[in-house]
């Protein structure tokens, strides 16, 4: 079975959650085995899974069946849902009981508080090597979808697991979303090793989620940038926390201050802190700082994962041999995805990258063979950690006012033009909203024009960030 699921102690636990409920290896494998009776082989699966035992237990479970799943948010905006819907066209919808009732479909299963339900929809073919389906910009409904294979599930799982230097007895805190390709990348490199995830959706300033962490005796925290700057208000650095053994961060740039103030934590009381790089495009992890490099390479994104290969390339594709020189980063493994998905059909695609990813990112390599990066090719940006499309945002905004918009920014704030100060607090509402994203990192802002060219395309350079 995939992630070595079938070669773990049958009694050992697979999962605990902060509502108490437990999942064991057999368990786990006995459900895998009731979803192959019950549903088609490779029948696609809407998965609205949160943070808990069901939810990891309907992922993995229809993984090792060979039924293909998507993973959403499970607070996703009806209107973007019924738009994916639309799209793809799912056999069945998995989501928690409490949120069933929503939808008026023959219910098939109940398991571990969670249903299935039939849509209706006629099954169609998907690519025999298809695992399961992630979206490319958090909430913001994009149809777009990253292709994973199960190659690339074994291959990241082992990856992860190597340079982590993860073992059964590890107790992982899972705090970031299964629909975020690093919180599915917790669960996928821990099962494999066989241990025990200890699964939460528990807001972090919550006094219940620090005593679910301590008295579970949580071993390691994977967060993304905004994590770490919660960590920092809840007077983390004060904490007595002996089981806390390793602290993995990606998702983003972390400040260089923030940064030197978790290594300086880690190397004091005997931590290991390690960042890393990836996107969703390669499985989750794609570099490592490994934690000896942690102070003297503060805000490298380190050296390719085992069994990677990163590179640069110039602006004709050549390789670029040399230090110091800026090109676009990219990687070479097998936990590089298969492509995109836009429609239904491409559900049948293969292989469409052949283990090389592009990452749209632009970074130099100084003379140890680290890498840094300096900025981005492409119009998307990671706030908090989730990757949101500016095109995207743009399509939002137009498709729900009369106005003209165009959005920039960076990792730290998104800058939306418009030019019609009448919807300025709405336009602000309505990002908030269809993004899941907190209102400090959008400022709306109102102009006269969009600036274009003689072919009305925006001149993004001409708006300031």
């Amino acid at each position: 079975m995939i992630l070595n699921i079938d070669k773990h102690e049958e009694n050992s636990l697979a999962v605990i959650d902060s509502a108490g409920d437990k999942l064991r290896y057999g368990e786990l494998r006995a459900f895998s085995k009731e979803l192959r009776r019950v549903i088609p082989s490779r029948s696609l699966v809407f998965v609205l899974a949160g943070n808990d035992v069901g939810g990891i237990a309907w992922c993995v479970g229809l993984l090792g069946a060979g039924i293909v799943p998507l993973l959403l948010n499970p607070k996703i905006d009806r209107e973007l849902f019924g738009r994916l819907n639309e799209i793809y066209e799912p056999g069945y919808v998995c989501l928690s009981n409490r949120d069933s009732g929503q939808f008026d479909f023959e219910r098939k299963l109940t398991r571990f508080g969670y249903s299935l339900l039939k849509t209706g929809q006629n099954s169609y073919p998907l690519y025999e090597e298809l695992s399961h389906l992630l979206p490319t910009s958090g909430s913001t409904g994009s149809p777009k979808l990253v292709r994973h294979s199960y190659e690339n599930v074994e291959a990241s799982a082992l990856n992860i697991s190597t340079f982590f230097k993860l073992k059964s007895a590890d107790r992982p805190l899972l705090v970031l979303p299964l629909y975020y390709t690093m919180g599915l990348s917790v669960v996928f490199s821990h099962l494999y090793v066989g241990a025990t995830i200890l699964a939460t959706d528990l807001n972090m300033t919550q006094r219940e989620f620090w005593t679910f962490l301590k008295e579970e005796k949580a071993t390691s925290f994977t967060g993304v940038p905004y994590s770490f700057e919660i960590l920092r208000m809840m007077r983390f650095f004060k904490m007595d926390l002996p089981d806390l053994e390793l602290l993995t961060q990606g998702g983003g740039k972390l400040s260089r201050e923030l940064n030197l103030q978790f290594v300086e934590y880690a190397q004091k009381t005997g931590k290991r802190w390690i960042a890393t790089y990836g996107q969703t495009e390669g499985t989750a992890r794609m570099s490592y700082l490994p934690p000896e490099y942690a102070l003297a390479k503060c805000g490298s994104i380190g050296k390719a994962v085992p069994n990677g290969e990163l590179f640069l390339v110039d602006d004709r594709g050549d390789v670029i041999e040399g230090n110091k020189q800026e090109g676009e980063l990219c990687y070479r493994g097998k936990n590089v995805t298969l492509g995109y998905a836009l429609r239904k059909d491409d559900l049948m695609l293969g292989d469409t990258r052949c283990g090389c990813l592009k990452t749209g990112d632009l970074a130099y390599r100084d003379e140890d063979g680290f890498y840094y990066i300096v900025g981005r090719t492409g119009r998307f940006l990671k706030l908090f950690g989730m990757r949101v499309g500016l095109d995207e945002c743009e399509h939002i905004v137009k498709s729900k006012y009369p106005i003209e918009c165009a959005c920039v920014g960076t990792d730290e704030k998104m800058i939306v033009y418009i030019t019609d100060s009448l919807y300025q607090e709405q336009v602000k509402g309505e990002l908030i909203d269809k993004t899941g994203i907190v209102a400090s990192v959008f400022e709306v802002r109102v102009i006269s024009e969009i600036p274009r060219n003689n072919v009305g395309k925006i001149l993004y350079r001409m708006l300031d960030n």
